[in-house]
């Protein structure tokens, strides 16, 4: 890097930081979604948010789709740009919705998660990940 205040990126590094954000947004949602999945396949009662009447299972279903399923995908950089949409999505229904109500202070998460979605949706997985692995695979046949 030459030039300190260049507006271009540091082409060398973009893949590196999208590898590291990948990596931490997707171990951290874990951590919201890991405790959802082990609540839908207990056999206890669900007690879940009921959004627009989808009945608590089913908003627990789509939730738990997201929150770990996506997350995976995200980590190993599999249908990455696919995978984010549903994360946004649940993390714009907790800011305005679950959390609707409370201080920012206390809904600014979904909001700083939602926005790093929206930096992956730009800039894809990235050279390392299994999407590039798979168009490179494509590219030669």
């Amino acid at each position: 890097m030459r030039n300190f205040n260049s507006t271009k990126p540091a082409e060398p590094l973009l893949d590196t930081l999208i590898l590291i954000i990948r990596l931490f947004v997707g171990f951290s949602m874990l951590t919201h979604g890991f405790p959802k999945l082990q609540k839908l396949i207990a056999n206890d009662q669900i007690e879940f948010m009921n959004f627009m009447g989808l009945g608590s299972a089913l908003t627990l279903v789509i939730v738990v789709f997201a929150e770990f399923f996506c997350s995976v995908l995200i980590i190993l950089g599999l249908l990455s740009r696919f995978a984010v949409v549903p994360l946004m999505v649940t993390m714009l229904i907790a800011f305005f919705v679950v959390h609707g109500a409370d201080a920012y202070a206390d809904k600014e998460l979904s909001l700083v998660y939602f926005f790093l979605y929206l930096s992956l949706l730009i800039l894809g997985s990235g050279k390392f990940s299994l999407d590039y692995l798979m168009a490179r695979k494509e590219a030669l046949y």
